[in-house]
């Protein structure tokens, strides 16, 4: 059976990538949104990912972010997908011609099914917990039972850790999960252990 995959964000330091790696992440997120404690400087990406193996997806996440940084920064780095976790509009996120995640905060099944039809040309759609004044990475999981169906492939984030990932994984059955918060010491500084924890979760969902 296919198992789900796992996206690492928040990425910081080589260490912490390389060790999201060892412990068997799919693809890594690097944010650039400097409100966020996880904010990296594009260049200090940059070096990171060229140290980096193959086959592992590199991701970009951005909140409303001007055109012309989205594209500086895209041609500085090699990006696999870009993550918009803002109120972008559907032109806006394909303009770039690049596959692209649209993430949505949910508050109810309707409104989240709504705004993913929006995005149907989106290569997923990332659904997180809807906090008010805050575009993601509140380590809060929201009530399941609103995700609706997607023709989209379905990321689920929000509150998810080695505690619970199974749990999730089993009720949802996303195609993958975000996890950021629980599998850190601290804000933007990973937790080998953690990841490897929250790893063996999502094997044995």
């Amino acid at each position: 059976m296919k198992r789900t995959r796992v996206k690492m964000c928040g990425i910081t330091r080589l260490e912490d990538a390389l060790a999201a790696i060892e412990a068997g992440a799919d693809a890594l997120g690097f944010v650039f949104y400097k409100p966020s404690p996880r904010y990296i400087e594009p260049v200090k990406a940059r070096d990171i990912i060229r140290q980096l193996p193959p086959f592992v997806a590199r991701v970009g996440l951005f909140v409303d972010a001007p055109r012309c940084e989205v594209l500086e920064i895209t041609e500085l780095l090699s990006l696999d997908l870009l993550q918009f976790h803002g109120d972008e509009t559907p032109a806006y996120c394909q303009g770039f011609h690049q596959p692209y995640m649209k993430a949505l905060r949910v508050r109810t099944a309707d409104e989240a099914a709504e705004q993913a039809a929006l995005h149907a040309n989106a290569s997923a759609i990332l659904l997180d917990a809807y906090v008010e004044g805050v575009p993601g990475g509140t380590g809060q999981a929201f009530d399941w039972q609103q995700i609706p169906t997607l023709k989209q492939p379905l990321v689920l984030a929000g509150g998810l850790s080695a505690a619970n990932v199974q749990q999730a994984i089993r009720q949802v059955r996303p195609f993958a999960v975000d996890v950021s918060g629980g599998i850190e010491a601290s804000k933007g500084i990973k937790d080998t252990g953690k990841m490897q924890a929250f790893m063996q979760q999502v094997l044995g969902a």
